[in-house]
C-alpha cells in the first residue's frame, strides 16, 4: 500500500459517546467484518480483552484496520474513562489525526477538551464526529455551537443532517443547496467551509474573492491540508454508528481529505536536543517507534511499531536506541482486534507489530542503522498519578514475582508507576485513579496469578529536637566474670532542617579511648535510625560526646554502644521532642466554577493556598502546602468535587512539626528496643 493512501487516525471521546460502535459500523460497512459485534454480548473488535468485556467499555486502545476504494484506514480505537487517559496519550505518536467522537445529545464534555488539547499541542490535526444523530430529541444544532464556543470558529460542519436527521447531507464534494437540513443550510454551510479553507492560500482567495471562481474538492485538497495541519480548521461530520447514517461521507472524509503520513505535522523526532525531519520515505533506512506494548503470559510480549521511515520484514536486523546488538525480526504482524495475520512488510507509514523481542519498550526507537543511534521521540508528558496503594504479595517467597508482574503492567501502561519506599520497606502502586490501579491489580490476579495485598501508603515521618540538652548514662553489668562498664556524657542541640545528623567528638584527656569513641556513636545511629519518640528515623540533630569514663577490664564496645543509645534517649527526652510530617507542594487544575470548594476542602484539611491562576478560558490552578497525611484519600475528594474533572499534582516541599494531639496519638505506647 502506497503511502498516499494510508491514513492513521485515532478515535477519542469520553466514555459512552460509541466510538467503540462506530468502529465495528466502519468495519462491517467496508468488509472488514461479515458480522458487527455487540458491546453486551463481549462480541466487538476493539474490546477483546476479557476485563473490556465484562465492563462493557474499552479500558486499553485498540488496534483494528479497514480498506476503503483503494485506501488502508488504520483506526486506534481509545479509551474515554479518564482514568485511562494515559493509554490514549500513548499512541498519539502513531497517527496523523485525531477524530473526537461527540455525543449528539450531550454535546462535548470536559473530558472532550482535555482529549482536543493533549491532539493539540502533539500538533495533530483533528476532526469532530458528531454520534446519535438518531435520538428523538434533536439537540444537534446546541452540540454545534458548543464545539465552537469551547474550540472555536474553526469548527466548521462539512456535512449536515437531513431534516428528520435520518439522513446526511453533503457539503463539501458535491452539496445539493436544495435539499432541506435540520439546521442551517447546504449553501451557507459549503460557504463558510470555503472561505475558511482558502483563508490559509492568498491566491486561491484571490481567485475566490474577487473573481467569483467556483472551486472545486480538487482544487482545495491542498489548502484543506493546510487549514488542518495549522489548526485552522476542525471539520465536523454527523453520524449515526447505530443506524449507519453518514458512515459513507465519513468513509469519503476519512480517505479523502484526511492527511496522508505526508501530508500531516511531521512526528517530533529529535537527535539529541534537535528537531530532526523524519519523512516517509520507503527508500531510507528503517525509522520506528513502539507506541504500545501488550505482555500475554502464554504469547509472550508484542510490539505494536509505527513505521515512519523504510521497510521493516521478517528479515531487518533491527537496532533499539543507541544499542549495539541488533534483532532479527522473525514474524511481522498486521493486527485485527486480537486477530494477528503475518505480513511480509510493513512501508513507512504502516503500522505493524513484532512478537517475543523482550527488549522492546514503549516510547523505544527502532532502526537499520547506526545514524539514528540517538534519535528519540520528544517526551510525551502522561497525565500525573494521583493514587497510590501500598503492595505486597499474599504469599510468601512471591516478592520477586510481585516485582516481575509489576514490570509487565507498567510496561504496558506508561502511565502506572511503581516505586519502592526502601525507608518503609513499601512498594507503592500509583495511578491516576483508584479504577486505573484497580484493573491493574485485578489484572495480576487473573492474566499472572498473583494475589496481592494493598494498604494505605505509608506516611514517612521524622523526630527531631527543638532545643539543646544534655544526656549521661551509665552501664555497668556484671555476669560473674568480666563485666561491661562505660560512661558517656552528650550534649545535643537541633540543626537546621533538612541538615541530617552531625557527630562531635570533644573527648579530651583520654577520659574515653579511642577505640570506644566510634561504639558510641554506633549507640546513637541506631536511636537515629530506630527512633526515640515514636518509631521514625531521627533527622537534623547535632550530638556532642564531651566526656566520660572506662574500666581498664571491663570496658567493652558493647558498653558504649549501650552507654550511647541510653544517654542519647535522656538528652532527646530534654530536648523538646518533636515528630514532623511531611509538607508536600500540591498543584491542582480544576474547572473555574468549584474554585470555592476547592479551596475550602484544602483550608478544612490544613492546608494553605499559595497561589491561584488562570489557566485558558474555564480552568484554574490552585497552588497550596498540606501535610502529605491529609492527601491519603484526596483523589477521591477531588474526584466528587469536580465529576472527574480535576487532576493534582504533589512533590515534597519540607518537614513541619505535627500538631500537640497528633504528636501524643503517634508517640502513645512506643517503647524502645533494649540491646539483647
Amino acid at each position: 500500500m502506497s503511502v498516499n493512501n494510508i491514513r492513521n487516525i485515532a478515535l477519542a471521546g469520553q466514555a459512552g459517546v460509541g466510538k467503540t460502535v462506530l468502529v465495528e459500523r466502519l468495519l462491517f460497512h467496508t468488509g472488514a467484518i461479515n458480522e458487527m459485534g455487540e458491546i453486551e454480548r463481549g462480541t466487538t473488535h476493539s474490546d477483546h480483552d476479557p476485563q473490556s468485556r465484562r465492563l462493557q467499555y474499552s479500558i486499553d486502545s485498540s488496534f483494528t484496520h479497514f480498506d476503503f476504494k483503494n485506501h488502508r484506514v488504520n483506526l486506534l480505537d481509545t479509551p474515554g474513562t479518564p482514568d485511562f487517559i494515559g493509554r490514549y496519550i500513548s499512541i498519539l505518536p502513531a497517527v496523523e489525526t485525531v477524530a473526537l467522537v461527540v455525543d449528539g445529545q450531550e454535546g462535548p464534555g470536559m473530558a472532550t477538551t482535555k482529549l482536543s488539547n493533549f491532539a493539540a499541542e502533539r500538533k495533530k490535526c483533528r476532526l469532530i464526529i458528531v454520534n446519535k444523530i438518531d435520538a428523538e430529541t434533536k439537540t444537534l444544532e446546541r452540540v454545534v455551537a458548543d464545539l465552537q464556543d469551547r474550540f472555536g470558529k474553526e469548527c466548521l460542519p462539512i456535512n449536515l443532517p437531513d431534516k428528520t436527521g435520518e439522513n446526511v447531507i453533503d457539503c463539501f464534494f458535491a452539496p445539493d443547496y436544495e435539499v432541506e437540513t435540520l439546521f442551517s443550510s447546504v449553501r451557507d454551510t459549503h460557504d463558510a467551509l470555503i472561505d475558511q479553507v482558502v483563508e490559509v492560500d492568498e491566491q486561491l482567495m484571490e481567485k475566490y474573492l474577487e473573481q467569483g471562481e467556483e472551486l472545486d474538492p480538487q482544487q482545495l485538497h491542498e489548502p484543506f491540508e493546510t487549514a488542518l495541519r495549522s489548526q485552522h480548521l476542525i471539520p465536523i461530520c454527523f453520524v449515526s454508528a447505530r443506524t449507519g447514517a453518514g458512515i459513507d461521507l465519513l468513509l469519503q472524509i476519512l480517505t479523502e481529505l484526511m492527511p496522508t503520513p505526508s501530508e500531516g505535522n511531521p512526528p517530533l523526532f529529535m537527535n539529541k536536543d534537535e528537531l530532526v525531519a523524519i519523512t516517509p520515505d520507503e527508500k531510507a533506512h528503517v525509522i520506528g517507534h513502539v507506541f504500545k506494548v501488550v505482555v500475554d503470559p502464554f504469547m509472550g510480549r508484542l510490539a505494536y511499531i509505527r513505521v515512519h521511515q523504510g521497510v521493516i520484514t521478517p528479515e531487518s536486523q533491527l537496532y533499539i536506541g543507541d544499542g549495539r546488538k541488533p534483532f532479527k525480526v522473525t514474524h511481522l504482524f498486521s493486527i485485527q482486534g486480537k486477530e494477528r495475520k503475518e505480513v511480509s512488510k510493513a512501508a513507512a507509514g504502516d503500522i505493524c507489530a513484532v512478537a517475543k523481542v523482550e527488549d522492546l519498550e514503549f516510547n523505544a526507537v527502532v532502526h537499520d542503522s547506526h545514524e539514528a543511534d540517538n534519535i528519540h521521540l520528544q517526551p510525551l508528558e502522561m497525565p500525573p498519578p494521583m493514587y497510590s496503594l501500598a503492595v505486597k504479595p499474599q504469599r510468601r517467597g512471591d516478592e520477586q514475582k510481585l516485582s516481575e508482574t509489576l514490570k509487565k503492567i507498567t510496561t504496558e501502561d506508561p502511565s502506572l508507576q511503581v516505586t519502592h519506599r526502601a525507608s518503609l520497606n513499601e512498594t507503592l502502586f500509583t495511578g491516576i485513579g483508584e479504577m486505573h490501579l484497580q484493573i491493574a491489580l485485578d489484572k495480576m490476579k487473573e492474566q499472572f496469578n498473583l494475589e496481592v495485598d494493598t494498604s494505605i501508603p505509608s506516611i514517612d515521618y521524622r523526630e527531631t529536637i527543638s532545643k539543646p540538652a544534655e544526656g549521661h548514662h551509665r552501664h555497668k553489668k556484671q555476669t560473674g566474670g568480666a563485666g561491661q562498664f562505660g560512661e558517656v556524657f552528650l550534649r545535643v542541640r537541633p540543626l537546621a532542617r533538612g541538615a541530617g545528623f552531625k557527630f562531635v567528638n570533644a573527648i579530651v584527656g583520654g577520659a574515653i579511648p579511642g577505640q570506644f569513641i566510634p561504639a558510641t556513636e554506633k549507640g546513637v545511629r541506631q536511636i537515629m535510625e530506630e527512633g526515640a519518640i515514636a518509631g521514625y528515623p531521627m533527622q537534623d540533630i547535632e550530638v556532642e560526646l564531651y566526656d566520660g569514663k572506662f574500666h581498664a577490664v571491663d570496658s567493652k564496645e558493647i558498653a558504649f554502644v549501650t552507654a550511647g543509645r541510653k544517654a542519647f534517649l535522656e538528652a532527646v527526652k530534654n530536648a523538646g521532642p518533636l515528630i514532623l510530617e511531611p509538607i508536600v507542594n500540591v498543584r491542582i487544575t480544576v474547572p473555574s466554577e468549584v474554585m470555592g470548594d476547592i479551596t475550602g476542602d484544602m483550608a478544612s484539611h490544613r492546608g494553605t493556598i499559595s497561589n491561584t491562576n488562570p489557566e485558558g478560558r474555564d480552568r484554574i490552578v490552585i497552588e497550596c502546602k498540606v501535610p502529605l497525611t491529609e492527601m491519603s484519600d484526596y483523589s477521591q475528594r477531588l474526584k466528587a468535587i469536580t465529576s472527574g474533572e480535576g487532576t493534582f499534582t504533589l512533590e515534597f516541599s519540607h518537614f513541619d512539626p505535627v500538631p500537640a494531639q497528633m504528636h501524643k496519638e503517634l508517640s502513645k505506647d512506643y517503647q524502645v528496643k533494649e540491646l539483647a
